[in-house]
């Protein structure tokens, strides 16, 4: 059996716990609502600014991208007038360029003429020079080149014949001692060019002895020839017209130079060759000042006897200046006497004419010491 009273008094007491418990959930909620609304009105007021600051930053944005547009633009006008210059200064320095590329490919043009000219000569040169005749008369041309631009033309002869009967190319006419000295202008030219073609040690050696021994047999040659006693000087001149061959002799023969001095055959090329005409023609001024010695002592002599007859001639002209001198400072004297006679005579002239006018008499004496005249 259930006590109503007892559970009447039980569900009063639930009730009111459970309405505590509700008014609490209530009041939560209502704590909790005014807490979202409250953070709903801050968050709306945050909404609100952040609008606002996404905003300011949007038209900040707009006005950035418009500044940096203007900024873009203007670097690109920048630019492009830049690159117009650019291209403008590349354009004429590139005309420039090309007109002297232009001139220049002339002037090699005109070069490459003149190389193509050169090189048919240098092949004309080494058709003479392959040739003996051709070559004799080569080197004899040189020569009389050379020789006739530094001696005077009373100095030397070309193709001179000897009391032998033997033809010089050129003869240089010294007086003695030395005497003559007898130029050759021949030269062995085949074995240097061996020489030079040789590719193996011992083509090289062949080549060698072939060219020392033509070399040695042209010295003997001229040695035998154009080295007279009591008509030419005890030596004799072997040309050479290659200074190659003449620096390959000297470089690597030097005893086939040796041997040439003792046979009193001297081997000069070009350049050796213009020293030694050079020094000839001062062993020729200095042979014509002796011959002309006595007659510089004759009109030196001469010219001392015009010295003493001038300072004669001198002493008696500043004679007659003195003498001149003095008889205008005689002149001088007489002239100042005069003037000053003349002015007395018009003083008395002024004094007799005042004493007619006062009827005075008046006696003039003459000065003392002013009467005569030197």
């Amino acid at each position: 059996m259930i006590n109503l009273a007892e559970n009447g008094y039980q569900i009063t007491f639930e009730g009111a716990l459970i309405l505590a418990l509700l008014l609490v959930f209530l009041t939560i909620i209502a704590v909790l609502i005014y807490r979202s609304a409250k953070q709903r009105g801050n968050a709306e007021t945050r909404v609100a600014e952040l609008a606002g600051r996404i905003a300011q930053m949007a038209e900040d944005g707009r006005r950035a991208q418009s500044d940096l547009s203007k900024a873009v633009q203007d670097r690109f006008d920048q630019l492009g007038m830049r690159m117009g210059q650019s291209l403008e200064q590349a354009a004429t320095k590139t005309a420039k360029s090309m007109g002297e590329i232009e001139t220049r490919l002339k002037v090699i043009d005109e070069a490459q003429k003149n190389i193509t000219a050169l090189s048919g000569e240098i092949v004309g040169l080494q058709d003479i020079l392959s040739n003996k005749q051709a070559r004799g008369a080569f080197g004899e041309f040189q020569l009389n080149e050379l020789v006739s631009a530094i001696l005077p033309p009373n100095a030397y002869e070309f193709q001179a014949t000897l009391s032998s009967g033997k033809r010089a190319d050129c003869l240089i006419k010294l007086p003695n001692p030395p005497g003559p000295i007898a130029v050759d202008a021949k030269f062995p030219l085949e074995s240097f060019y061996a020489l030079r073609a040789a590719e193996d040690d011992g083509a090289k050696l062949v080549a060698k002895r072939a060219f020392a021994n033509d070399i040695l047999t042209h010295v003997r040659a001229i040695s035998e020839k154009y080295i007279v006693a009591g008509e030419t000087a005890e030596s004799a001149l072997m040309f050479l017209p290659s200074e190659a061959v003449y620096a390959e002799l000297h470089a690597s023969f030097p005893d086939v130079v040796e041997k040439s001095y003792r046979f009193k055959v001297w081997i000069v090329s070009p350049t050796t060759l213009m020293a030694t005409l050079n020094t000839v023609r001062a062993i020729l001024k200095d042979a014509r000042m002796r011959e002309q010695a006595h007659i510089i002592q004759k009109e030196v002599h001469m010219l001392l006897t015009d010295v003493d007859r001038l300072s004669t001639r001198v002493d008696s002209l500043s004679r007659h200046f003195s003498q001149a001198e003095e008889d205008i400072r005689k002149i001088q004297t007489s002239s100042g006497k005069i003037s000053s006679r003349a002015e007395r005579i018009e003083e008395l002239q002024l004094e007799e004419n005042v004493e007619e006018k006062t009827g005075d008499v008046v006696h003039l004496a003459p000065k003392s010491g002013q009467i005569g005249v030197d």
